[in-house]
């Protein structure tokens, strides 16, 4: 291809109008983020009402691909427009949320001119994950019930093993897609929210698959005495998935934030 056939179609790209969605949801009744041929997902359910406003197919790129049952708060997703979307910006949120499932909400939404990639641009983001000792209706779909005795104060401890640049290829599932494995770490922490109620934050510049599911299964082990701190230590440096942990229920993460750069100046 000619070299000026290459640059009319990048500034066509730059020029083109970008939608970005910030959107929170319960991740109960879906089989994740990402469509996919047997299980409804929350792109798909985005992309329907989209499509169905624009009058032809919009795909959505989202900033996370949640797992099954997870959750999100401040999922970021864009869409490139090829021509003039049919609703006014500071109305979109609010004709998407009528059509959309109850437990899918669009936060918060923006039309720009510059190019923009919710997950490429993307240089952190922040999960949290909660475990109670009490059961009860009101979040039983959004905490992870612990029924035996933990030392929280190992509980604490455990999180700083994590915290810092590692290779995470231990704490993951295995993804073809992943040729890097290594995450800087900046935040990884266990509060008490309530009375018997503990909530992990844990802020990377990015994250691989399964891995807070994963290294919370790895403390809940050390916080139950099944592993040491020391062991688990080790088992990060091996890069070895066999050293890790059963994975912490989907049901207690939530995908809270995703940062971008300040130039952006989004949401």
């Amino acid at each position: 291809m000619p070299f000026y056939y290459k640059y009319i179609t990048t500034i066509l790209i730059i020029k083109m109008s970008i939608l970005i969605l910030k959107i929170e949801y319960d991740g109960t009744n879906y089989g994740g983020w990402q469509i996919q041929p047997n299980a409804p997902s929350i792109q798909e359910e985005i992309e329907k009402v989209l499509s169905q406003l624009n009058g032809n197919h919009i795909g959505i790129v989202g900033a996370g691909r949640t797992d099954a049952g997870v959750h999100a708060r401040g999922q970021v997703a864009h869409a490139r427009l090829e021509k003039k979307f049919p609703v006014p910006e500071n109305k979109i949120p609010y004709v998407l949320n009528s059509k959309l499932p109850d437990d899918i909400r669009i936060v918060d939404a923006k039309i720009v001119n510059f190019d923009f990639h919710a997950r490429f641009d993307a240089i952190a983001r922040e999960y949290s994950y909660t475990i109670t000792k009490r059961q009860t209706v009101f979040d039983k779909y959004f905490t992870t019930l612990i029924r035996f005795k933990l030392d929280y104060d190992l509980l604490e401890k455990s999180a700083k093993i994590f915290t810092g640049k590692h290779d995470f290829t231990t704490f993951s599932k295995n993804n073809s897609e992943t040729k890097d494995y290594t995450c800087n770490v900046k935040i990884c922490k266990w509060k008490e929210v309530d009375d018997g109620i503990w909530r992990l934050q844990i802020r990377s510049d990015r994250f691989v698959y399964g891995m807070v599911r994963s290294v919370v299964g790895a403390m809940i082990d050390i916080a139950r005495g099944k592993r040491t701190i020391k062991e688990v230590r080790q088992a990060l440096k091996d890069c070895d998935r066999s050293k890790s942990s059963p994975l912490a229920p989907a049901k207690g993460l939530v995908l809270e934030n995703i940062s971008y750069p300040k130039k952006f100046h989004i949401f």
